[in-house]
Formats: structure tokens, C-alpha cells, sequence
């Protein structure tokens, strides 16, 4: 591989870790890190003044991120391709498009009261962002072959 591809892919990758920390700080500063927390932002709370979202609230806010989110993937997910892990490119996609999906969804649910979509929320944000961190590592792995 060409010194300056590898010099750009490394640089690539070290913006991704900046953007997974942070996208994983600001969850847990705006909504939390726990069901409660999750279910009280979503779905208001009365004795902290915390208004319930709405359907059109929730869209303009993933609107933006579906393309990020898409965007973000399909270029890691493409960098895969030229290492010697392609084989598990078929499972990492479904994989990590499953998870956005359903990280991004969930509050629809979470506002007509299936509380349990909260877990889903929880759990897929926490499985995309360990398996995007997975990705970003195979592929700083190939690059220092």
C-alpha cells in the first residue's frame, strides 16, 4: 500500500475514535446512560419540567443522522474491502446496519410507550459503537501488516 493512503486511512481512523468518544459523551450528557434516564427524556418527566418528545421532534433529529450514520459506514465498511478480513464484510454490514437502524428508530417506539425499546436503544448503541470501534481496528490492523 502507498505510504500516503496509509498516512490518510490512519488519519481517518483517528477522527473515527474522536467521533465515537464523543458521540458517547454527549449521549450520556444529554440523555444518560441508564433506562430511566432514557425513558424520562423520551417520554418527559413532570417533577423535572422535562417535556415529552414528539414524532416530529424525534425526526428532525435522526433526519441528519441517517445519512451520517449511513455515510460514516458505507466509507469504513468500503475501506474493508481492500484487507484481508473482506470475507466478514457481508456480517459486519448487516451487522452495523441492523444496530444504526435500530439505535436510530427506537424512540419512535419509546414515545408510544413500548418502554422495553429503551433497552433496544441502550444495548444497540453500545453493540454499533463496539463493533464500529471492531472495524476501525481491523482496519488499522491492515495498514501495519
Amino acid at each position: 500500500m502507498i505510504q500516503a493512503y496509509k498516512y490518510s486511512i490512519l488519519y481517518f481512523l483517528l477522527f473515527s475514535l474522536l467521533l465515537l468518544l464523543s458521540s458517547a459523551l454527549l449521549f450520556d450528557a444529554k440523555i444518560g446512560l441508564s433506562i430511566e434516564s432514557i425513558l424520562h427524556y423520551y417520554q418527559g418527566d413532570a417533577k423535572h419540567f422535562v417535556a415529552a418528545k414528539s414524532f416530529g421532534g424525534i425526526l428532525k433529529i435522526i433526519l441528519p443522522h441517517i445519512f451520517a450514520f449511513g455515510l460514516f459506514m458505507m466509507v469504513i465498511l468500503h475501506f474493508v474491502v481492500f484487507t484481508k478480513y473482506k470475507q466478514q464484510l457481508h456480517y459486519l454490514t448487516l451487522a452495523s446496519f441492523t444496530l444504526a437502524l435500530l439505535e436510530l428508530f427506537s424512540p419512535f417506539f419509546i414515545i408510544q410507550g413500548f418502554e422495553f425499546f429503551a433497552y433496544i436503544k441502550l444495548v444497540s448503541l453500545f453493540t454499533l459503537e463496539i463493533l464500529l470501534l471492531y472495524i476501525l481496528y481491523l482496519l488499522q490492523k491492515s495498514i501495519y501488516l
